[in-house]
């Protein structure tokens, strides 16, 4: 049951290397969803992560920094509709007009969160009425994009598929409920590679308490040393003299 009233219950799932990384490199060029599949030893197990991905929750939230970074701005071939909709939070902007085009031709509906004004979804939504703009006037307020989320469209579970720094916002704010990772069976290193988590690093012992323990609930042991681990949070972390 979701113990946090007014949102969804939140799960975010990724796939990483044993060492965190979900990229395989610094350079947008370097990705994992791209690279993966070209690495002997890792290659021949990928398939059961996109297999689970597909058990996961009718709403996927991730970044226009993301979405950037797989080409949706450049791809020209007409999508396969899908029954899941996304949730892209984009202030930069990250997405052109293109970009946002294919992503509402690509998902069920496409909800994007923005503070910019003069993002290119406004000149493309009156063209597809599967667009919603959830608008902030300065800064995104992450707990009430999922307040109405649930209270405005009906989403009651939402799974978060974004980069390691917007997955430190929504950790230490305390709106990950469960993690679900599957651990590709290698080591990628470089210190500038994006982690599960990124953001601001703690700097003292009251900082501490931005810490979040895990519960371990299920293990799987996958096929060609893949492995699967889902985790409840434990949201409120106490710290002992």
């Amino acid at each position: 049951m979701n113990q946090h009233s007014g949102r969804p219950e939140t799960t975010l799932f990724m796939i990483e290397s044993l060492d965190g990384k979900i990229s395989t490199g610094d350079a947008d060029e370097l990705d994992v969803d791209l690279d993966f599949k070209r690495i002997t030893g890792v290659k021949e197990g990928l398939s059961q992560y996109y297999q689970l991905e597909k058990q996961t929750d009718p709403f996927s939230l991730n970044s226009g920094k993301v979405m950037a970074k797989i080409g949706v701005n450049e791809r020209d071939k007409e999508p396969k509709k899908m029954g899941c909709s996304f949730i892209i939070i984009d202030n930069k902007p990250h997405l052109t007009e293109r970009g946002v085009e294919y992503l509402a031709k690509w998902v069920k509906t496409l909800y994007l969160v923005t503070a910019n004004k003069d993002h290119p979804v406004y000149k493309v939504k009156g063209k597809y009425p599967n667009i919603e703009i959830l608008e902030y006037e300065k800064q995104i307020d992450l707990r009430d994009v999922l307040v109405r989320m649930k209270r405005d469209f009906g989403a009651e579970r939402i799974t978060f598929q974004s980069g390691g720094t917007l997955n430190s916002q929504w950790l230490r704010q305390g709106l990950i409920d469960h993690i679900s990772v599957v651990i590709a069976p290698c080591l990628i290193g470089g210190k500038n590679t994006p982690s599960l988590v990124d953001g601001e690093s703690l700097h003292s012992q009251k900082d501490l308490t931005h810490v979040k323990a895990l519960k371990l609930i299920k293990c799987t042991v996958l096929n060609d040393s893949y492995v699967h681990l889902f985790y409840d949070v434990v949201q409120n972390t106490h710290l002992t003299v």
